[in-house]
């Protein structure tokens, strides 16, 4: 297996000395990746904590592996779990151990970074500078743009037993999550502490999309009706604001409503009713006025929103967040476009242009 670890970089530590001693090497690593299994992972964490001994834990989730599987296939999918276990193994090499927790979760343990500073430093390496994470992987038939999102914490610091700590990592991973992917998270005790994982899914997109119509059909007038569903679009989307286009190309926001500046080459984003990006590239290339309106404002990501019906343009809608390098998802893709058509409607029955 490429990347696999050997056996000398793992009896570097004493726990794999002991276990060397039952176990041969291919029990110990995962078979598809090459990097300790689950049990050995979490076994080895446990025994640190026994002995005290300091380290920083962190969880990897891919993000939107099942669109790669689904998309490409399974054989991809290996392929892409079999490049980022390779990439971590080095990366790591000397200072720490990667294991595979399930499916497209990893598992690190670092010795090295403890202090916040160097926890901070060490993932910006792992994003920016060597790119484990943020590249195209190479493959046979496809070249997928990769990324993950990280939760962590340190031993003892953030917890002293191996359950407390591994509910540190799992609320961060969760708050990276909501924050839209493609990030990583260090557990800080007053930001984190009364974080509360809540499972997104029971929701579903169905239920949002009923809550939107019965929010949106309480008040009269759009300006009103987008005020109405912002509360449950902060909540569902994690965003901060909603801006809106109108037809004359001034943006401007549903809470900022002292904003107004020109956006009209937006339109130029728009093939198929929606763009969204985490890369502004494109957004350069073609909306300068929007390009410096996003960097004045440090956005890195942004979802554009045709609000219309037919050939006809009443405007746009768009979510951009502050530093966040966001992926947004399909159901967040499709909650916005659904809200664009209901104002779409609203406008052609009310004969009301009010997004100037």
């Amino acid at each position: 297996m490429n990347g696999s670890y050997m056996k000398e970089q793992l009896e570097r530590f004493p726990y794999f000395q002991d276990l060397f001693q039952k176990k041969d090497l291919e029990g110990v690593l995962d078979p598809l990746t090459g990097v300790v299994s689950r049990a050995y992972i979490i076994e080895f964490a446990k025994s640190l904590i026994a002995e005290k001994v300091p380290f920083t834990f962190a969880i990897l989730d891919l993000d939107n592996f099942k669109f790669i599987n689904d998309t490409y296939g399974h054989a991809a999918g290996d392929g892409v779990l079999m490049d980022v276990s390779s990439g971590m193994v080095g990366f790591l090499d000397g200072y720490g151990v990667i294991g595979r927790f399930g499916g497209d979760e990893f598992l690190l343990i670092n010795f090295r970074d403890i202090k916040y500073d160097e926890k901070k430093a060490f993932l910006n390496d792992l994003y920016e500078t060597d790119h484990v994470l943020r590249k195209n992987v190479k493959l046979k038939d496809c070249n997928p743009f990769i990324t993950g999102t990280i939760g962590c914490a340190t031993f003892p610091d953030d917890a002293t037993d191996y359950d407390g700590l591994f509910e540190k990592i799992d609320k961060t991973l969760y708050r990276g999550k909501t924050k839209g992917r493609n990030c990583y998270i260090i557990y800080v005790e007053a930001k984190h502490k009364d974080l509360v994982i809540k499972k997104i899914s029971s929701t579903g997109i169905y239920s949002s999309m009923q809550n939107l119509v019965r929010q949106f059909e309480m008040v009269p007038g759009i300006r009103n009706k987008l005020q109405s569903v912002l509360p449950l679009l902060m909540e569902t989307l994690r965003i901060t604001d909603l801006y809106y286009v109108g037809k004359n190309g001034m943006i401007h926001g549903v809470l900022d409503q002292d904003l107004n500046e020109d956006v009209s080459d937006i339109d130029n984003l728009i093939n198929d009713d929606l763009f969204s990006s985490n890369d502004l590239s494109r957004v350069a290339e073609n909306s300068p006025k929007l390009y410096d309106f996003l960097t004045k404002r440090s956005v890195e990501s942004a979802l554009v929103v045709r609000i219309g019906l037919d050939d006809r343009t009443d405007g746009f809608l768009l979510l951009a967040e502050p530093n966040s390098r966001r992926i947004w998802q399909d159901d967040e893709r499709a909650l916005m476009y659904f809200l664009s058509k209901l104002i779409a409607s609203r406008i052609r029955i009310d004969c009301e242009n009010i997004l100037e």
